[in-house]
Protein backbone atom coordinates (compact mmCIF):
# COMPACT_ATOMS: atom_id res chain seq x y z
CA UNK A 1 0.00 0.00 0.00
CA UNK A 2 1.19 3.51 -1.01
CA UNK A 3 2.80 5.54 1.92
CA UNK A 4 0.05 8.21 1.65
CA UNK A 5 -2.84 6.18 1.44
CA UNK A 6 -4.71 6.33 4.86
CA UNK A 7 -7.81 3.84 6.48
CA UNK A 8 -9.98 5.97 8.04
CA UNK A 9 -11.97 3.16 9.91
CA UNK A 10 -9.20 2.73 12.86
CA UNK A 11 -8.21 5.12 15.29
CA UNK A 12 -9.14 8.33 16.92
CA UNK A 13 -11.35 10.82 14.81
CA UNK A 14 -10.29 13.93 15.63
CA UNK A 15 -6.83 12.84 14.97
CA UNK A 16 -7.60 11.19 11.58
CA UNK A 17 -9.52 13.69 10.87
CA UNK A 18 -7.46 16.85 10.79
CA UNK A 19 -4.51 15.07 9.83
CA UNK A 20 -6.46 13.83 6.41
CA UNK A 21 -8.04 18.07 6.43
CA UNK A 22 -4.41 19.26 7.02
CA UNK A 23 -2.85 18.96 3.66
CA UNK A 24 -6.24 19.50 1.71
CA UNK A 25 -6.27 23.03 3.49
CA UNK A 26 -2.93 23.68 2.59
CA UNK A 27 -3.54 22.82 -0.90
CA UNK A 28 -6.56 24.77 -0.89
CA UNK A 29 -4.66 28.02 -0.15
CA UNK A 30 -2.24 27.13 -2.87
CA UNK A 31 -5.30 26.31 -5.19
CA UNK A 32 -7.09 30.05 -3.79
CA UNK A 33 -3.55 31.15 -4.92
CA UNK A 34 -4.80 30.94 -8.25
CA UNK A 35 -7.94 33.13 -8.09
CA UNK A 36 -5.94 35.56 -5.73
CA UNK A 37 -3.07 35.95 -7.97
CA UNK A 38 -4.81 36.15 -10.76
CA UNK A 39 -7.16 39.31 -8.92
CA UNK A 40 -3.92 41.39 -7.34
CA UNK A 41 -2.36 41.44 -11.16
CA UNK A 42 -5.51 42.31 -12.89
CA UNK A 43 -6.38 44.69 -10.68
CA UNK A 44 -3.41 46.61 -10.07
CA UNK A 45 -1.98 45.87 -13.40
CA UNK A 46 -4.99 46.24 -15.41
CA UNK A 47 -7.38 48.29 -13.04
CA UNK A 48 -10.97 48.22 -11.96
CA UNK A 49 -12.46 47.52 -15.11
CA UNK A 50 -10.38 44.73 -15.61
CA UNK A 51 -11.26 43.75 -12.14
CA UNK A 52 -15.05 43.94 -12.53
CA UNK A 53 -14.68 41.92 -15.27
CA UNK A 54 -13.12 39.33 -13.70
CA UNK A 55 -15.94 38.95 -10.68
CA UNK A 56 -18.39 39.11 -13.69
CA UNK A 57 -17.19 35.93 -14.95
CA UNK A 58 -16.93 34.77 -11.34
CA UNK A 59 -20.64 32.28 -11.52
CA UNK A 60 -19.99 31.11 -14.64
CA UNK A 61 -16.77 29.44 -14.24
CA UNK A 62 -17.57 28.69 -11.18
CA UNK A 63 -20.71 26.74 -12.37
CA UNK A 64 -18.38 24.82 -14.62
CA UNK A 65 -15.85 24.30 -11.99
CA UNK A 66 -18.65 23.37 -9.64
CA UNK A 67 -20.63 20.83 -12.05
CA UNK A 68 -16.97 18.83 -12.18
CA UNK A 69 -16.46 18.97 -9.37
CA UNK A 70 -19.73 17.77 -8.09
CA UNK A 71 -19.03 14.45 -10.54
CA UNK A 72 -15.66 13.75 -9.24
CA UNK A 73 -16.38 13.80 -5.81
CA UNK A 74 -19.66 11.61 -6.46
CA UNK A 75 -17.89 9.19 -8.14
CA UNK A 76 -15.20 8.92 -5.17
CA UNK A 77 -18.05 8.15 -2.49
CA UNK A 78 -18.22 4.91 -3.94
CA UNK A 79 -14.70 4.48 -4.48
CA UNK A 80 -13.83 5.15 -0.68
CA UNK A 81 -17.12 2.80 0.46
CA UNK A 82 -15.28 0.16 -1.77
CA UNK A 83 -11.20 0.85 -0.09
CA UNK A 84 -13.42 0.74 3.42
CA UNK A 85 -15.09 -2.21 2.65
CA UNK A 86 -11.50 -4.06 1.39
CA UNK A 87 -12.93 -5.39 -1.76
CA UNK A 88 -9.99 -4.59 -4.07
CA UNK A 89 -11.55 -5.71 -7.71
CA UNK A 90 -14.92 -3.68 -6.96
CA UNK A 91 -12.52 -0.56 -6.60
CA UNK A 92 -10.74 -1.08 -9.81
CA UNK A 93 -13.80 -1.40 -11.44
CA UNK A 94 -15.03 2.03 -10.03
CA UNK A 95 -12.00 3.76 -10.77
CA UNK A 96 -12.07 2.20 -14.71
CA UNK A 97 -15.64 3.34 -15.23
CA UNK A 98 -15.46 7.00 -13.14
CA UNK A 99 -12.56 7.72 -15.92
CA UNK A 100 -14.95 6.56 -18.98
CA UNK A 101 -17.61 9.11 -17.35
CA UNK A 102 -15.30 11.77 -16.63
CA UNK A 103 -13.91 12.12 -20.32
CA UNK A 104 -17.79 11.96 -21.99
CA UNK A 105 -18.68 14.34 -19.83
CA UNK A 106 -15.67 16.58 -20.02
CA UNK A 107 -16.06 16.64 -23.99
CA UNK A 108 -19.87 17.49 -23.46
CA UNK A 109 -18.85 20.33 -20.64
CA UNK A 110 -16.74 21.92 -22.96
CA UNK A 111 -18.92 22.00 -26.09
CA UNK A 112 -21.68 23.39 -23.51
CA UNK A 113 -19.50 26.04 -22.28
CA UNK A 114 -17.80 27.71 -25.40
CA UNK A 115 -21.94 27.82 -27.00
CA UNK A 116 -23.43 29.06 -24.17
CA UNK A 117 -20.82 31.61 -22.59
CA UNK A 118 -21.60 34.76 -24.94
CA UNK A 119 -25.64 34.73 -24.66
CA UNK A 120 -25.53 33.89 -20.75
CA UNK A 121 -23.08 37.24 -20.22
CA UNK A 122 -25.72 39.00 -22.16
CA UNK A 123 -28.58 37.73 -20.24
CA UNK A 124 -26.57 38.91 -16.63
CA UNK A 125 -26.38 42.05 -18.11
CA UNK A 126 -22.51 42.45 -18.19
CA UNK A 127 -21.78 46.02 -18.92
CA UNK A 128 -20.73 46.43 -22.35
CA UNK A 129 -17.38 48.21 -20.92
CA UNK A 130 -16.21 45.09 -19.72
CA UNK A 131 -18.17 42.64 -21.32
CA UNK A 132 -15.85 41.24 -24.23
CA UNK A 133 -12.89 40.76 -21.70
CA UNK A 134 -15.29 38.98 -19.66
CA UNK A 135 -16.44 36.95 -22.80
CA UNK A 136 -12.02 36.13 -23.47
CA UNK A 137 -11.56 35.27 -19.79
CA UNK A 138 -13.82 32.87 -20.29
CA UNK A 139 -13.66 30.75 -23.16
CA UNK A 140 -10.19 30.15 -22.47
CA UNK A 141 -10.91 28.39 -18.97
CA UNK A 142 -13.77 26.78 -20.66
CA UNK A 143 -11.24 25.15 -23.30
CA UNK A 144 -9.46 24.01 -20.79
CA UNK A 145 -12.45 22.21 -18.96
CA UNK A 146 -10.90 18.78 -19.80
CA UNK A 147 -7.98 19.63 -17.89
CA UNK A 148 -9.54 20.33 -14.93
CA UNK A 149 -11.95 17.60 -14.89
CA UNK A 150 -8.31 15.59 -14.94
CA UNK A 151 -6.91 17.04 -12.29
CA UNK A 152 -10.25 16.70 -10.18
CA UNK A 153 -10.85 13.09 -10.69
CA UNK A 154 -7.54 12.15 -10.03
CA UNK A 155 -7.34 13.85 -6.43
CA UNK A 156 -10.54 12.74 -5.67
CA UNK A 157 -9.76 8.87 -6.33
CA UNK A 158 -6.31 9.85 -4.16
CA UNK A 159 -8.62 11.37 -1.65
CA UNK A 160 -11.07 8.55 -1.62
CA UNK A 161 -8.17 6.05 -0.78
CA UNK A 162 -7.59 8.73 2.09
CA UNK A 163 -4.48 10.36 0.30
CA UNK A 164 -4.42 14.52 1.33
CA UNK A 165 -1.10 14.36 0.71
CA UNK A 166 -0.50 14.17 -3.16
CA UNK A 167 -3.21 16.48 -4.34
CA UNK A 168 -0.87 19.08 -1.80
CA UNK A 169 1.99 18.51 -3.52
CA UNK A 170 0.34 19.08 -6.56
CA UNK A 171 -1.46 22.10 -5.77
CA UNK A 172 1.93 23.77 -4.47
CA UNK A 173 3.27 22.77 -7.84
CA UNK A 174 0.54 24.15 -10.14
CA UNK A 175 0.31 27.52 -7.71
CA UNK A 176 4.02 28.25 -8.35
CA UNK A 177 3.16 27.90 -11.99
CA UNK A 178 0.61 29.66 -11.99
CA UNK A 179 2.43 32.81 -10.32
CA UNK A 180 5.48 32.98 -12.81
CA UNK A 181 3.13 32.81 -15.51
CA UNK A 182 0.90 35.53 -14.50
CA UNK A 183 3.90 37.40 -14.22
CA UNK A 184 5.30 36.52 -17.94
CA UNK A 185 2.17 36.69 -19.36
CA UNK A 186 0.01 39.49 -17.70
CA UNK A 187 2.66 41.67 -17.05
CA UNK A 188 6.04 40.79 -19.64
CA UNK A 189 4.23 39.99 -22.42
CA UNK A 190 1.04 42.00 -21.81
CA UNK A 191 -1.34 39.70 -22.47
CA UNK A 192 -3.89 40.82 -20.31
CA UNK A 193 -6.88 39.46 -18.78
CA UNK A 194 -6.03 36.25 -21.13
CA UNK A 195 -2.75 35.79 -19.81
CA UNK A 196 -4.39 35.20 -16.54
CA UNK A 197 -6.69 32.77 -17.93
CA UNK A 198 -4.30 31.12 -20.03
CA UNK A 199 -1.96 30.89 -16.77
CA UNK A 200 -4.49 28.68 -14.88
CA UNK A 201 -5.06 26.52 -17.29
CA UNK A 202 -1.77 25.39 -17.70
CA UNK A 203 -1.31 25.29 -13.32
CA UNK A 204 -3.99 22.87 -13.67
CA UNK A 205 -2.26 20.51 -15.97
CA UNK A 206 0.28 20.44 -14.53
CA UNK A 207 -1.53 19.52 -11.11
CA UNK A 208 -3.78 16.71 -13.07
CA UNK A 209 -0.15 15.28 -14.20
CA UNK A 210 1.53 15.33 -10.85
CA UNK A 211 -2.03 13.28 -9.39
CA UNK A 212 -1.89 10.70 -12.35
CA UNK A 213 2.17 9.88 -12.35
CA UNK A 214 1.34 9.07 -8.45
CA UNK A 215 -2.18 7.22 -9.29
CA UNK A 216 0.35 5.36 -11.39
CA UNK A 217 2.51 3.61 -8.46
CA UNK A 218 -0.18 2.67 -6.30
CA UNK A 219 -1.11 -1.31 -6.80
CA UNK A 220 -4.53 -1.23 -5.94
CA UNK A 221 -4.92 0.92 -8.62
CA UNK A 222 -3.41 -1.37 -11.30
CA UNK A 223 -6.42 -1.19 -13.69
CA UNK A 224 -6.96 -3.75 -16.63
CA UNK A 225 -8.62 -3.42 -20.02
CA UNK A 226 -11.35 -4.76 -18.20
CA UNK A 227 -11.65 -2.26 -15.48
CA UNK A 228 -12.42 0.13 -18.25
CA UNK A 229 -15.24 -1.25 -19.88
CA UNK A 230 -18.95 0.71 -19.03
CA UNK A 231 -20.99 -1.41 -17.10
CA UNK A 232 -24.88 -0.10 -17.32
CA UNK A 233 -25.73 -1.26 -13.44
CA UNK A 234 -22.75 0.61 -11.78
CA UNK A 235 -22.31 3.47 -14.12
CA UNK A 236 -26.12 4.40 -13.44
CA UNK A 237 -25.39 3.94 -10.02
CA UNK A 238 -21.85 6.15 -9.86
CA UNK A 239 -24.37 9.11 -11.93
CA UNK A 240 -26.74 8.74 -9.53
CA UNK A 241 -24.27 9.65 -6.90
CA UNK A 242 -22.73 12.21 -9.17
CA UNK A 243 -25.58 13.98 -11.18
CA UNK A 244 -26.97 15.37 -7.97
CA UNK A 245 -24.12 16.69 -6.35
CA UNK A 246 -23.55 18.60 -9.77
CA UNK A 247 -26.54 19.49 -10.25
CA UNK A 248 -26.62 21.04 -6.46
CA UNK A 249 -23.12 23.28 -7.65
CA UNK A 250 -24.83 24.43 -10.90
CA UNK A 251 -28.35 25.04 -8.89
CA UNK A 252 -26.02 27.11 -6.38
CA UNK A 253 -24.30 28.72 -9.16
CA UNK A 254 -27.14 30.06 -10.92
CA UNK A 255 -28.51 31.73 -7.71
CA UNK A 256 -25.11 33.04 -7.83
CA UNK A 257 -25.66 34.68 -11.77
CA UNK A 258 -29.09 35.82 -10.53
CA UNK A 259 -27.37 37.83 -7.78
CA UNK A 260 -24.36 39.11 -10.33
CA UNK A 261 -27.10 40.63 -12.29
CA UNK A 262 -28.18 42.62 -9.01
CA UNK A 263 -24.71 43.75 -8.76
CA UNK A 264 -24.26 44.65 -12.38
CA UNK A 265 -27.00 46.94 -12.06
CA UNK A 266 -25.20 49.18 -8.99
CA UNK A 267 -22.24 49.90 -11.30
CA UNK A 268 -18.59 49.13 -12.20
CA UNK A 269 -17.53 50.46 -8.93
CA UNK A 270 -19.93 48.44 -6.59
CA UNK A 271 -18.63 45.34 -8.87
CA UNK A 272 -15.27 45.84 -8.41
CA UNK A 273 -15.57 46.53 -4.44
CA UNK A 274 -17.90 43.19 -5.04
CA UNK A 275 -15.30 41.27 -6.68
CA UNK A 276 -12.42 41.58 -4.77
CA UNK A 277 -14.48 40.49 -1.59
CA UNK A 278 -16.00 37.24 -3.85
CA UNK A 279 -12.30 36.70 -4.04
CA UNK A 280 -11.59 35.75 -0.46
CA UNK A 281 -14.82 33.55 -0.64
CA UNK A 282 -12.36 31.07 -1.04
CA UNK A 283 -10.10 31.87 1.61
CA UNK A 284 -12.87 32.18 4.25
CA UNK A 285 -14.29 28.85 2.97
CA UNK A 286 -10.48 26.91 2.51
CA UNK A 287 -10.51 24.84 5.76
CA UNK A 288 -14.51 24.52 5.37
CA UNK A 289 -13.72 22.64 2.19
CA UNK A 290 -10.99 20.85 3.36
CA UNK A 291 -12.83 19.12 6.69
CA UNK A 292 -15.96 18.42 4.10
CA UNK A 293 -13.52 16.08 1.67
CA UNK A 294 -12.17 14.87 4.88
CA UNK A 295 -15.63 13.96 5.86
CA UNK A 296 -16.76 12.42 3.16
CA UNK A 297 -13.70 10.24 2.78
CA UNK A 298 -14.25 9.30 6.89
CA UNK A 299 -17.50 8.41 6.58
CA UNK A 300 -17.82 6.67 3.37
CA UNK A 301 -15.01 4.12 4.60
CA UNK A 302 -16.49 3.43 8.04
CA UNK A 303 -20.00 3.02 6.35
CA UNK A 304 -18.13 0.50 4.14
CA UNK A 305 -16.46 -1.15 7.29
CA UNK A 306 -20.06 -1.00 9.21
CA UNK A 307 -18.87 0.87 11.86
CA UNK A 308 -21.92 3.52 12.29
CA UNK A 309 -20.68 4.60 15.39
CA UNK A 310 -17.40 6.16 15.01
CA UNK A 311 -19.34 8.13 12.02
CA UNK A 312 -21.27 9.68 15.07
CA UNK A 313 -17.76 10.53 16.88
CA UNK A 314 -16.89 11.95 14.02
CA UNK A 315 -19.38 14.10 13.50
CA UNK A 316 -18.82 15.48 16.94
CA UNK A 317 -15.46 15.60 16.49
CA UNK A 318 -15.78 17.55 13.01
CA UNK A 319 -18.19 19.94 14.20
CA UNK A 320 -16.03 20.99 16.91
CA UNK A 321 -12.73 21.78 14.96
CA UNK A 322 -14.52 23.39 11.96
CA UNK A 323 -16.85 25.64 14.06
CA UNK A 324 -13.18 26.94 15.87
CA UNK A 325 -11.49 27.31 12.98
CA UNK A 326 -14.19 29.63 11.17
CA UNK A 327 -13.96 31.60 14.45
CA UNK A 328 -10.68 31.91 13.77
CA UNK A 329 -10.44 32.86 9.98
CA UNK A 330 -12.97 35.48 10.71
CA UNK A 331 -10.87 37.35 13.25
CA UNK A 332 -8.12 37.53 11.29
CA UNK A 333 -10.42 38.70 8.63
CA UNK A 334 -11.95 41.63 10.47
CA UNK A 335 -8.42 42.94 11.98
CA UNK A 336 -6.56 42.84 8.55
CA UNK A 337 -8.90 42.09 5.97
CA UNK A 338 -8.64 45.74 4.64
CA UNK A 339 -4.88 45.24 4.13
CA UNK A 340 -5.60 42.02 2.07
CA UNK A 341 -8.50 43.72 -0.20
CA UNK A 342 -5.99 46.40 -0.62
CA UNK A 343 -3.54 44.19 -2.66
CA UNK A 344 -6.50 43.66 -5.08
CA UNK A 345 -7.93 47.38 -5.19
CA UNK A 346 -6.10 50.16 -7.90
CA UNK A 347 -6.95 53.34 -9.56
CA UNK A 348 -7.86 56.70 -8.82
CA UNK A 349 -8.05 57.26 -4.94
CA UNK A 350 -11.78 58.78 -5.01
CA UNK A 351 -12.37 55.09 -6.72
CA UNK A 352 -10.11 53.37 -4.48
CA UNK A 353 -11.37 54.39 -1.45
CA UNK A 354 -15.38 53.61 -2.49
CA UNK A 355 -14.39 50.17 -3.77
CA UNK A 356 -12.61 49.34 -0.41
CA UNK A 357 -15.51 50.66 1.51
CA UNK A 358 -17.59 48.31 -0.38
CA UNK A 359 -15.18 45.13 0.00
CA UNK A 360 -14.75 45.53 3.35
CA UNK A 361 -18.73 46.09 4.62
CA UNK A 362 -18.88 42.49 2.59
CA UNK A 363 -16.43 40.95 3.73
CA UNK A 364 -16.84 41.77 7.28
CA UNK A 365 -20.95 40.43 7.27
CA UNK A 366 -19.62 37.20 5.93
CA UNK A 367 -16.78 36.60 8.50
CA UNK A 368 -19.20 37.19 11.09
CA UNK A 369 -21.54 34.69 9.94
CA UNK A 370 -18.53 32.42 9.27
CA UNK A 371 -19.20 28.95 11.64
CA UNK A 372 -22.81 28.63 9.90
CA UNK A 373 -21.12 27.95 6.15
CA UNK A 374 -18.43 25.41 8.52
CA UNK A 375 -21.47 23.66 9.58
CA UNK A 376 -23.12 22.86 6.24
CA UNK A 377 -19.96 21.84 4.26
CA UNK A 378 -19.29 19.41 7.23
CA UNK A 379 -22.92 17.88 7.39
CA UNK A 380 -23.65 17.85 3.63
CA UNK A 381 -20.37 16.01 3.49
CA UNK A 382 -21.10 13.50 6.07
CA UNK A 383 -24.28 12.86 4.48
CA UNK A 384 -22.63 12.40 0.36
CA UNK A 385 -20.43 10.08 2.41
CA UNK A 386 -23.36 8.02 3.40
CA UNK A 387 -24.39 7.57 -0.41
CA UNK A 388 -26.93 10.54 0.06
CA UNK A 389 -26.50 13.08 -2.54
CA UNK A 390 -30.23 13.84 -2.64
CA UNK A 391 -30.48 15.52 0.41
CA UNK A 392 -27.71 18.02 0.08
CA UNK A 393 -28.78 18.19 -3.54
CA UNK A 394 -32.38 19.87 -1.99
CA UNK A 395 -30.26 22.00 0.53
CA UNK A 396 -28.44 23.47 -2.46
CA UNK A 397 -31.91 24.00 -3.92
CA UNK A 398 -32.47 25.65 -0.42
CA UNK A 399 -29.81 28.06 -0.90
CA UNK A 400 -30.50 29.34 -4.50
CA UNK A 401 -34.52 30.10 -2.73
CA UNK A 402 -32.49 32.01 -0.37
CA UNK A 403 -29.89 33.63 -1.75
CA UNK A 404 -31.99 34.79 -5.26
CA UNK A 405 -35.29 36.25 -3.20
CA UNK A 406 -32.92 38.11 -0.56
CA UNK A 407 -30.68 39.88 -3.89
CA UNK A 408 -34.02 40.53 -5.22
CA UNK A 409 -36.14 41.25 -2.84
CA UNK A 410 -34.20 42.99 0.11
CA UNK A 411 -32.41 46.02 -2.14
CA UNK A 412 -35.70 46.69 -2.66
CA UNK A 413 -36.14 48.09 0.40
CA UNK A 414 -32.99 48.75 2.15
CA UNK A 415 -30.34 49.29 -1.25
CA UNK A 416 -27.31 47.68 -2.33
CA UNK A 417 -26.82 47.11 1.32
CA UNK A 418 -29.43 43.68 0.94
CA UNK A 419 -26.95 42.02 -1.36
CA UNK A 420 -24.79 41.20 1.19
CA UNK A 421 -27.21 39.45 2.95
CA UNK A 422 -28.12 36.88 0.06
CA UNK A 423 -24.95 34.84 1.11
CA UNK A 424 -25.22 34.34 4.89
CA UNK A 425 -29.06 33.63 4.55
CA UNK A 426 -28.51 31.08 2.09
CA UNK A 427 -26.25 29.37 4.70
CA UNK A 428 -28.82 29.28 6.83
CA UNK A 429 -31.34 27.75 4.77
CA UNK A 430 -29.40 24.99 3.96
CA UNK A 431 -28.16 24.22 7.10
CA UNK A 432 -31.89 24.21 8.81
CA UNK A 433 -32.06 21.31 5.83
CA UNK A 434 -28.90 19.07 6.30
CA UNK A 435 -29.34 19.22 10.20
CA UNK A 436 -32.24 17.64 10.00
CA UNK A 437 -31.65 15.78 7.42
CA UNK A 438 -28.35 13.99 9.02
CA UNK A 439 -30.02 13.60 12.00
CA UNK A 440 -33.20 11.54 10.39
CA UNK A 441 -30.21 9.68 8.32
CA UNK A 442 -28.56 8.59 11.57
CA UNK A 443 -32.16 7.06 12.93
CA UNK A 444 -32.19 5.31 10.15
CA UNK A 445 -29.15 3.66 10.20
Amino acid sequence: MAANIKVMTEGKPLRLIFSFALPLMIGNVFQQLYTVVDTMVVGQVLGVNALAALGASDWLNWMMLGIIQGFSQGFSILMAQEFGAGNQKRLKKVVGNAIGLSAISAVFLLIFGEVMVFPVLNLLHTPKTIAGQSLLYLRIMFAGVPVVMAYNLFASILRALGDGKTPLYAMITAAVINIILDLIFVMGLGWGIAGAAAATVIAQFSSGLYCYFYIRKIEALSLGREDFRLEKELDFKLIFLGLPMAFQNAVISVGGMIVQTVVNGFGVIFIAGFTATNKLYGVLEVAATSYGYAMTTYVGQNLGAGKVDRIRKGMKAALGIAIFTAAVIAACMIFFGRGILGCFISGEPQDMEMTMKIAYHYLFIMSICLPVLYILHVIRSALQGMGDTLLPMVSGIAEFIMRTGTAVALPLAIGEEGIFYAEILAWIGADVILVSSYLIRMRKI
